[in-house]
C-alpha cells in the first residue's frame, strides 16, 4: 500500500459485519462484541454512560452510530430512546434489523443523515448526544459543534471522543496512513475545548483515553492476522493489507503517545439570563 492509498475500511466492516469471522475479531479485540466498529469497549461505554447520567425515557442522539450495536446497548442499559444517525446505508440496515430482532424497534431508531451537514432535527430535540471516534471525520467542526449544541436541550450533556489529537511528532507517512480510510481532521490538544466553549458549551470533563485506543488497535491487528486467509478471500489483498497497515500504525503512534484520543463531556448552553 502506498502512503496515500485510500483503504475501504468502513465498507469492508459493514458488508461482512454479521459474518462469524468479524464477530470473532470484535470479541477478541474488545473482550465483548457489542457491535462496535472502532476503539470502544463495553467497559468504556459504561463509563461514558455514567458521565451522561441518563434516565429512562430520555432521548439520546448517537452521531455516526455505524452498525448500531452501541446505540442498542445504550437503550438496553439506560431505558432511553435512542436515535442513531450515520451516512452508511449498509450499517444502518443491519442496525435496524438488530433492533427489531431484540424487540427494541420502538425505542431505538436509525436514520441516514450526513452528520457534517445541518441536522434535520428541531432545536432542543434531545436530552443528550454521544459521538464515539467519529468527530474527526466531520468537516467544519465549529459548525458541527454548534449544531450539536442546538439540538440538545439547554443544560443537556454532549459526550464525544476525538482519536486524532496530535500530542507528538508525526511523519507525513504516518499521517497519510492514519488518515487513509477517509477524511480526517488532526487537531491540537486544546482545540476541542476551545471550539466547545466558542459555541457556548461548558466543558465538564476531559480525559485521556489513548491507552484504550492503543490496546484495541494492537489486538485488532493480531485478531485479523490470525484469520488472514479468510479475510483475504472476503476483502481482497489490497483492502486486507491496507487495514493491517492502518491498524499497525494506529497502535504504534498511540502507544508512543504521539497521536492521542481524548473523551470530552460538555453541557449544552443554558438560556441567556
Amino acid at each position: 500500500m502506498t502512503s496515500q492509498a485510500k483503504v475501504k475500511f468502513y465498507d469492508a466492516q459493514y458488508v461482512g459485519f454479521a459474518e462469524d469471522i468479524y464477530r470473532a475479531i470484535r470479541a477478541e479485540t474488545h473482550d465483548e462484541d457489542i457491535g462496535q466498529n472502532g476503539w470502544l469497549s463495553a467497559a468504556e461505554q459504561d463509563l461514558f454512560l455514567s458521565w451522561l447520567g441518563l434516565k429512562p425515557g430520555q432521548k439520546v442522539l448517537d452521531v455516526a452510530c455505524g452498525s448500531g450495536g452501541p446505540s442498542i446497548r445504550i437503550a438496553q442499559r439506560t431505558g432511553c430512546r435512542v436515535l442513531g444517525i450515520d451516512v452508511h446505508a449498509d450499517g444502518l440496515a443491519r442496525a435496524a434489523e438488530a433492533a427489531k430482532k431484540l424487540g427494541l424497534a420502538d425505542r431505538v431508531r436509525f436514520q441516514q443523515v450526513d452528520a457534517a451537514a445541518a441536522l434535520p432535527f428541531a432545536t432542543a430535540s434531545f436530552d443528550a448526544l454521544i459521538c464515539i471516534d467519529a468527530i474527526n471525520h466531520l468537516r467544519e467542526r465549529p459548525r458541527v459543534l454548534a449544531e450539536w449544541a442546538r439540538v440538545v436541550k439547554p443544560g443537556g450533556r454532549i459526550l464525544f471522543t476525538d482519536p486524532i489529537v496530535v500530542t507528538g511528532a508525526l511523519s507525513n507517512e504516518e499521517i497519510a496512513i492514519r488518515s487513509s480510510i477517509g477524511y480526517f481532521l488532526f487537531v491540537a490538544p486544546e482545540t476541542d475545548r476551545q471550539m466547545l466553549e466558542a459555541v457556548g458549551c461548558e466543558v465538564i470533563r476531559v480525559k485521556n483515553h489513548t491507552a484504550n485506543m492503543a490496546h484495541a488497535a494492537r489486538r485488532w491487528f493480531a485478531a485479523r492476522a490470525r484469520r488472514e486467509e479468510g479475510l483475504r478471500r472476503i476483502e481482497g489483498d489490497t483492502t486486507y493489507e491496507g487495514q493491517q497497515t492502518f491498524l499497525d500504525v494506529a497502535a504504534r503512534i498511540a502507544e508512543q503517545g504521539r497521536l492521542s484520543r481524548f473523551a470530552y463531556l460538555a453541557r449544552a448552553p443554558l438560556p441567556a439570563a
